[in-house]
């Protein structure tokens, strides 16, 4: 039988159609090369990830819910307790209860779910402060399932680093590596476990470093920021470089929905390290002060300062008998340098210092009226209230008084030296009268030294000083409490 010629090129297709499917189905051999060239981290995750553990912190039946107050109760039971009007803060991550794979019905706040790393063949581990935090019993889990007791050896809430040890010898490690050698566009992993999945691997790059937190408490450590997927259970897990080293501690992420959202954080490696050193030998964590407080310095002021461009740490208020203080650093100065290093911003200053054991001694360059000086302090032991603050004083009641919002009244003899002071300086401030005053911090009791860019010395200087300032005007006052010495600046009402 005689077919149409387009009627047998069907047919030929449809036949050949089969064997072209089953040609393409074939694997590619092992030895091909790939279509495209990617990161492949198999082999970095092969040679580290016996040495990440998983870590269960069991606290009393409220935990922290107890220590966090009764407002955690109204949390939802898909999310952990956390401030609800912190949208967009620096968020630590605990582990949850009802993971897959875990009984329900734990008590909320009684069990954190966190990560953590060997550092040391007899049973060493690194993790999070936040995740072992009040706990009376931590269970670290191996790669290989098999569960340790776990004791505390020491805790470092400045630096979010908590040191374990487990009974062990021959045990898996991780490499130290240096993370003042990390640069934006790195690819970095983490090995963690998120909502309880074990060795979860993630990648990414480095977005940035010498990140500052919102968190004041956190400002000695210049954390890592990377794209690396962080979410509850990663933290106090290990932050890897390509050569399978440990280059930070996951520890933040900043969410305004309490999950991942392309910003993470970690703890440089080396800020851990010096953490681990004196946890092993005293238990505690000691740092040096300088005692000022400090801010960036505004394009507005950098005439007056004499300087070129934003740069430096400008001494807002300087603590009475600090480190600084006998140093001769006064408010006002700017400090761009310390031990050598450039300090580039007021941020690069706290970790500087704070890596630095009291006693230290160290060079400071600081400009003042426009001009460098070199000065060498003796660092003082930081004081944890200093870093934690106080509780605001009670507000007075409002009293009439000058557009400053301030009653001043005289120093005599014995009150100037009492608070370190030369005859004609200063007016001391017995009453505050302004809801201004007061929030800027002015206090009864103070004595203001200079209004905007007056000194003071009697009652008199200060009525010239203030005359003409009215409603709108901003007023910079130089003001010794019994604490510091620095400058209080605000708006006229």
């Amino acid at each position: 039988m005689n077919l149409p010629l387009s009627r047998v090129l069907v047919l030929a297709l449809a036949l050949a159609t089969p064997m072209a499917f089953a040609q393409a189905a074939d694997p590619a051999p092992a030895n091909a090369a790939p279509i495209v060239n990617l990161p492949d981290f198999t082999r970095l995750v092969e040679a580290t990830g016996p040495a990440v553990v998983n870590i269960e912190a069991t606290s009393g039946q409220r935990g922290r819910q107890a220590a966090a107050g009764d407002d955690n109760e109204k949390a939802g039971p898909d999310e952990p307790p956390m401030p609800e009007d912190m949208p967009e803060f620096f968020r630590r991550f605990f582990g949850q209860p009802g993971m897959p794979g875990r009984p329900d019905g734990i008590p909320r706040g009684g069990v954190s779910q966190g990560t953590g790393f060997l550092i040391s063949s007899d049973g060493y581990v690194l993790t999070n402060h936040h995740v072992v935090e009040g706990a009376d019993r931590i269970v670290v889990r191996l790669s290989d399932r098999n569960e340790l007791e776990a004791e505390l050896v020491g805790s470092d809430p400045l630096s979010d680093v908590a040191l374990l040890k487990v009974a062990g010898k021959n045990l898996p490690v991780l490499r130290i590596g240096d993370s003042r050698r990390l640069k934006p566009g790195q690819w970095v992993l983490a090995i963690g476990s998120p909502f309880g999945f074990d060795h979860s691997v993630t990648a990414g790059i480095v977005s940035g470093v010498g990140r500052r937190s919102l968190d004041p408490s956190q400002q000695y450590v210049p954390f890592i920021q990377t794209d690396v997927a962080i979410n509850r259970g990663n933290s106090g897990g290990p932050l890897l470089n390509t050569h399978g080293e440990v280059v930070g501690i996951n520890s933040q992420i900043f969410s305004n929905s309490g999950g991942y959202m392309g910003v993470s954080f970690a703890i440089p490696i080396e800020v851990a390290m010096n953490a681990v050193r004196q946890l092993r030998e005293t238990g505690k964590v000691v740092r040096g002060q300088l005692g000022v407080r400090i801010q960036d310095v505004d394009r507005e002021r950098l005439a007056e300062l004499g300087l070129a461009r934003p740069m430096g740490a400008f001494v807002d208020s300087v603590e009475n008998g600090s480190a600084a203080a006998r140093a001769g650093i006064r408010p006002g100065d700017v400090i761009t340098r310390f031990n050598g290093r450039e300090v580039g911003r007021s941020a690069d200053l706290p970790p500087m210092v704070g890596a630095l054991p009291p006693g230290s001694r160290a060079s400071v360059t600081l400009l003042r009226d426009g001009k460098a000086r070199d000065v060498v302090v003796t660092l003082s032991a930081l004081d944890l209230a200093s870093v934690q603050g106080g509780a605001p004083a009670a507000a007075p009641a409002p009293e009439a008084g000058n557009p400053l919002g301030l009653v001043v009244e005289e120093l005599d003899g014995p009150a100037r030296a009492a608070m370190g002071l030369a005859a004609g300086e200063g007016v001391l401030v017995g009453r505050v009268t302004s809801l201004a005053a007061r929030q800027a911090g002015m206090n009864a009791g103070d004595v203001v030294l200079r209004v905007n860019r007056q000194d003071v010395g009697s009652v008199e200087e200060f009525e010239q000083a203030i005359e003409g300032l009215g409603a709108g005007d901003e007023v910079r006052l130089l003001v010794r409490s019994a604490r510091s010495t620095g400058f209080i600046t605000y708006t006229l009402r």
